[in-house]
């Protein structure tokens, strides 16, 4: 979104009422916040309606994953060398993940290219994207990955980003009815395991979460690693997940919206925590733990946390980070707003600020160059896809007071 109706959509953020008005009977029992303010700024604010993931979209953010995939250099290595017979190109270090830049993000344009090819089977780009994926997802090039992590040196590399993203992509292919789905599915199987496993022992020695709004996450990376649980059926790595969820954040209070974004960040802390959050509680514990988490989330003190960054240098692929940023913010407003019960007034809100949000990351990511391209598709595709946004909340089982 750019020219008069961006200054126009700003102005109305910025402009709204700073007075916190009283509830309506029976809203605090609730744990519903006062509901007019949030009407009057859902009112306030011009949303354009959020794009469909049609074939033509999805085409084309595809194409971009494809182009990355197998695209060696530049190359971000990550890893730690303990000797320099250790210093390996990219392709040989990684074999399957050695494209897009730096390894995570091979990572997850893989599984922009599953979700795509799981969505539009029938595409043109199908039996482009087969076989690009069959080229790296076999069990003797998954077992060179699965190496790169039994050093202990090693062990953090990646951490919990990619994991997490790997967590992604094989639930992906775990729920992917198709017989090159079930093989990919089996092949990566013992990465997944792996990776796992070590981020289940990574939740019980970090006794305080990560809040960073960029890789190391912890809420981000446990959006995605409970997914992958759910989908697959992992109850203990569930069960692990939920628990380290409610003993980081429960307690959480006031979230400092208003001081976001960091420069580089591509990642909310405050709206990825509800994200997280939302797949933890269940119905009105979730409502209730918003109302305390976002208090008056349309306060003028807020208005950061509702209006897109700004991107002065959109190629620079750090500053560029807040193009992601924009697409995250979109995924989780929509993520939590699906999450809160019919009538809670945020609903509207939180659905305009992410079609407000996903407006504004699409129109950039064009000119992003490769600094952007590398990385974008997948958030994009997370996003308009439902990825994120239609992730299920717990069972009612998995409901826990205590």
């Amino acid at each position: 979104m750019r020219g008069p109706l961006a200054i126009l959509v700003l102005v109305a953020v910025s402009g709204c009422t700073a007075e916190r008005r009283e509830a309506p009977a029976g809203a605090a029992e609730a744990g519903l916040p006062a509901a007019e303010p949030l009407r009057e700024l859902a009112a306030s604010l011009e949303a354009p309606p959020l794009p469909a993931f049609d074939a033509r979209r999805a085409a084309g953010l595809a194409r971009l994953s494809l182009a990355c995939v197998e695209r060696e250099y530049p190359h971000k290595p990550g890893v730690v060398f303990a000797g320099g017979d250790e210093v390996l190109p990219p392709r040989e270090m990684h074999p399957a993940f050695f494209g897009c830049f730096d390894w995570h993000s091979a990572v997850h344009g893989h599984w922009s290219l599953v979700r795509v090819l799981k969505l539009f089977p029938e595409s043109e780009q199908a039996p482009e994207i087969r076989a690009s994926l069959d080229r790296r997802l076999r069990p003797e090039i998954i077992a060179r990955e699965v190496e790169l992590f039994d050093a202990p040196h090693r062990r953090l590399f990646e951490r919990p980003y990619g994991w997490a993203w790997l967590l992604r992509l094989q639930a992906e292919l775990e729920t992917w009815d198709d017989p090159d789905g079930r093989r990919f599915a089996e092949a990566l199987r013992p990465l997944a395991s792996r990776l796992g496993s070590l981020l289940v022992d990574y939740a019980r020695i970090l006794s305080v979460p990560v809040r960073a709004g960029t890789h190391n996450s912890t809420a981000y990376a446990f959006t995605h690693a409970l997914d992958y649980a759910r989908a697959v059926g992992d109850a203990e790595l569930e069960r692990a997940l939920a628990a380290r969820s409610r003993d980081y954040f429960l307690e959480d209070r006031d979230c400092p919206g208003g001081w976001e974004p960091s420069g580089e960040d591509f990642v909310s802390p405050c709206l990825v925590q509800a994200d997280l959050m939302r797949r933890v509680l269940s119905g009105e514990e979730f409502a209730g733990w918003l109302e305390g988490f976002l208090p008056d989330i349309a306060a003028p003190a807020l208005e950061p946390l509702r209006r897109p960054p700004t991107v002065l240098d959109p190629e620079d692929p750090r500053v560029g980070h807040l193009i992601g940023l924009s697409l995250q913010r979109a995924a989780s407003y929509l993520g939590v707003a699906g999450a809160l019960p019919a009538g809670d007034a945020r609903r509207d809100l939180f659905e305009k600020l992410a079609a407000i949000h996903a407006d504004h990351g699409l129109g950039l990511m064009d000119v992003s160059g490769y600094g952007g391209e590398h990385w974008l598709a997948s958030f994009a595709i997370y996003l308009l896809s439902g990825a994120g946004p239609h992730a299920p909340p717990p069972a009612r089982g998995d409901r826990r007071t205590d």
